[in-house]
């Protein structure tokens, strides 16, 4: 068996979703990387809806395939047991995220949250959740607390350029080097991300 798929969003005869759908069925365990040319917020959510880890634009070298690739596998192997630091419960919420455990996640964000107040990368999380669940403006509120706390944090402020401009166009960034696996992801109802 793998551990890890690399998909392409646009293929000849069926999209990228549709396979993703049938892998999640069939291989519910196995971790999927989309790879797109032109992704859009909403192809983005629905690929997270659907349990993409992470979403790759188009150009990219094999080292950032590779460290990717890496940090997907890494992920996996973090566990709760004995974490006190932000830093492990932010992995961690990063892997509920791409579970679509969301209520693991925003469970997971608040112990890091308790480890550190003052980390902008903790809020930023914190606005991802509640823009996956279509609360814009409490996801805006999230971004903004992230860039008050570090005005030179960029995933927030990508975030919240995005989420406030009128075309919507780019990916949410989890602040994992740049890479986002919330690109073109689907929007969820507040009640999913509760239970």
């Amino acid at each position: 068996t793998f551990s890890l798929m690399f998909l392409d969003l646009k293929m000849p005869g069926m999209d990228g979703l549709e396979v993703l759908r049938r892998v999640r069925e069939s291989c519910p365990n196995l971790r999927v990387v989309m790879i797109t040319a032109h992704g859009t917020v909403e192809n983005a959510v629905e690929a997270l809806k659907l349990g993409s880890v992470d979403f790759v634009q188009k150009p990219f070298t094999p080292d950032e395939i590779r460290n990717i690739a890496r940090q997907v596998l890494d992920r996996e192997a973090i566990e709760e047991v004995r974490m006190d630091d932000a830093e492990s419960w932010l992995a961690l919420t990063k892997r509920h995220i791409t579970d679509r455990n969301f209520a693991e996640a925003r469970r997971t964000v608040c112990m890091a949250i308790a480890a550190e107040p003052g980390r902008a990368e903790a809020y930023n999380l914190l606005g991802v959740l509640q823009e996956i669940a279509g609360e814009s403006i409490e996801a805006q509120k999230f971004y903004r607390v992230a860039i008050d706390i570090d005005p030179t944090y960029r995933p927030a402020r990508t975030n919240l350029e995005r989420i406030t401009s009128w075309k919507k166009f780019g990916s949410i960034d989890l602040g994992d080097d740049g890479r986002n696996p919330m690109k073109g992801k689907p929007k969820l109802r507040k009640e999913q991300l509760e239970t």
